[in-house]
């Protein structure tokens, strides 16, 4: 039986986990795997239904009618599917974020979402990003990396990111949200974010997306060697 290889990226909200975890895969052949999106679909899902995030009980009731569906569409990207709708887009809603942030602390719903997405490891080469990817979900990974930045930049690559999509908002709103999120998952109780003992930390605060993406091939690329 072929073992396959994985990369676990893990880091704060706005580090830039997801581009640069799919440009990093693209260079190394590997099938990208977002489950920050996955875990934004449920979030989507509590907000279409008006149901509290951060009612457990509530937001659990709503797993059993819930099929979440992961699929690589002609373009080659990750694309989420929602009782059968594409939520590809809904999902990145800016007011997704916040929701996402509560269900994703219940333990029930990491539980319901855990071995979707160590199956997609058991059948492929995968870069996985999210923050409990090293610690919990992939604790064998063949490579583990901390993606991080300071707050202020992590906020101003969210921010532009934003306004690149047309949702208008300003920059002290978006700063606080990324403070916000920075303590709700480094103190919640299911899977805190945390760096793991063996992963290698990438600051990339002074690091443009090319340099950053030059340093996690570099990283990859020794460890998967070693």
């Amino acid at each position: 039986m072929t073992k396959h290889r994985s990369i676990a990226i893990d880091g704060p909200s706005g580090a830039g986990k997801s581009t640069l975890a799919k440009r990093l895969a693209e260079a190394l052949g590997f099938l990208y795997v977002d489950t920050g999106a996955i875990y934004r679909t449920v979030g989507l899902q509590a907000f279409r239904t008006g149901t509290d995030p951060k009612d457990a009980g509530a937001v659990i009731a709503l797993l059993k009618d819930m099929e979440i569906r992961l699929a690589y569409g002609e373009d080659g990207l990750q694309h989420m599917y929602l009782n059968g709708e594409d939520v590809t887009q809904a999902i990145r809603r800016h007011e997704i974020s916040d929701y996402t942030s509560s269900v994703s602390a219940i333990p029930e719903v990491r539980a319901f979402l855990m071995e979707q997405q160590r199956g997609l490891a058991r059948s492929h080469d995968v870069v996985m990003d999210g923050r409990d990817i090293g610690t919990v979900v992939l604790p064998e990974a063949d490579v583990k990396i901390f993606l991080t930045a300071a707050p202020e930049a992590r906020a101003r690559r969210r921010w532009l990111e934003l306004q690149e999509r047309g949702q208008e908002t300003d920059f002290e709103t978006v700063l606080r949200d990324v403070l916000e999120r920075d303590d709700r998952d480094t103190h919640r109780a299911a899977a805190p974010l945390c760096q793991a003992e063996d992963a290698v930390l990438a600051d990339t605060t002074d690091k443009d997306l090319e340099q950053s993406l030059t340093l996690l091939i570099q990283i990859a690329k020794e460890r998967l060697q070693a």
